[in-house]
């Protein structure tokens, strides 16, 4: 594009599966780190926008969480929250992890291979529902022949809820590039709706919050499944540059408080060091970071900790 081209902007959700590789795309497409990601499913409970720049077109990304048969309210407030992320958008990028798409049509498919793709039927239906097409990004192709990409690609296709096909690696890049492009090409045309250096619009509070939680999955991810959530309660900027920010981990057992905070403190300690490391980095000064965990067996019942992640309590 030329910079005489008109500028424009709009919103694209990226759905898909737990685990099917969301949040590592919206990284990759803004080119900077505003969605955490981890090895565990569902670590993104709530949509996080990131913006990308082509050109002269700005694609506000709303990561949002995976989209899968829900089970208790927490589940059901982030499906609902998905669902919504999908139906004001410009255009709608269904990522589809086409490793497991294969292990599932060869018969050497695990459970989560399994669920995945019944989660994949699952989002199809839901697009039917709705009357939407959706750009079908099958992520995950390193080291897949390209004939078996693209049964997979043919058979996903045919549903009808597709308008077109990218075969990507977010991990790797491949193919991204392309994708950006084309979500950049379907967005409408206007000013843009954030700075042109603005990556993300999550409130620091809550990005902070979110960097100290992504820590303590890949740190803890085995023993401590999805029992925990972090809150900044202070955010202060200080005198000389720096910021001192105080966050609580909540649990719910005091079995996973001890987890948690480890041997001699030395578990609590690397999350503490990983988070403030980062969080210096992204926020461009020194943090100074205190972490306490304490037990709170009904978080994921209380009313404020949906609110504060941007959730539907009432559903």
């Amino acid at each position: 594009m030329t910079s005489s081209s008109p500028t424009r902007a709009g919103f694209a959700a990226i759905i898909g599966a737990p685990n099917a590789g969301k949040s590592t795309l919206t990284n990759r497409l803004v080119g900077a780190k505003v969605s955490i990601v981890t090895r565990k499913v569902q670590t993104t409970r709530f949509p996080v926008r990131g913006v990308a720049m082509a050109g002269q077109a700005q694609i506000v990304l709303v990561d949002t969480p995976g989209i899968f048969t829900p089970r208790r309210r927490l589940d059901r407030a982030m499906v609902r929250s998905a669902w919504s992320g999908a139906e004001d958008a410009d255009a709608i990028v269904h990522l589809v992890d086409v490793q497991a798409q294969l292990a599932v049509g060869e018969g050497k498919a695990a459970g989560a291979d399994k669920k995945a793709v019944q989660d994949v039927q699952t989002i199809i239906e839901g697009l039917k529902g709705a009357g939407r097409q959706a750009i079908l990004a099958l992520n995950k192709i390193d080291g897949v022949k390209r004939e078996r990409m693209l049964a997979v690609a043919k058979a996903l296709f045919d549903t009808g809820v597709y308008s077109e096909v990218f075969m990507i690696s977010a991990a790797t890049g491949a193919g991204v590039e392309d994708l950006r492009d084309r979500l950049a090409g379907l967005m409408p045309e206007g000013p843009w709706l954030y700075p042109e250096d603005q990556t993300a619009d999550l409130p620091v509070r809550l990005l902070a919050a979110e960097i100290t939680r992504e820590k303590v999955y890949l740190r803890v991810h085995e023993e401590l499944p999805y029992a925990a959530t972090v809150e900044t309660t202070a955010f202060e900027e200080r005198r000389d540059g720096s910021a001192r920010i105080e966050q609580t981990i909540f649990v719910e057992r005091e079995g996973q408080r001890a987890i948690i905070i480890g041997d001699k403190g030395q578990t609590l300690k690397w999350i503490g060091s990983a988070s403030r490391e980062e969080l210096s980095d992204l926020l461009d000064r020194k943090v100074h970071l205190f972490l306490h965990v304490k037990v709170r067996e009904n978080w994921a019942d209380e009313r404020d900790i949906y609110q504060g992640m941007g959730l539907d309590f009432d559903v």
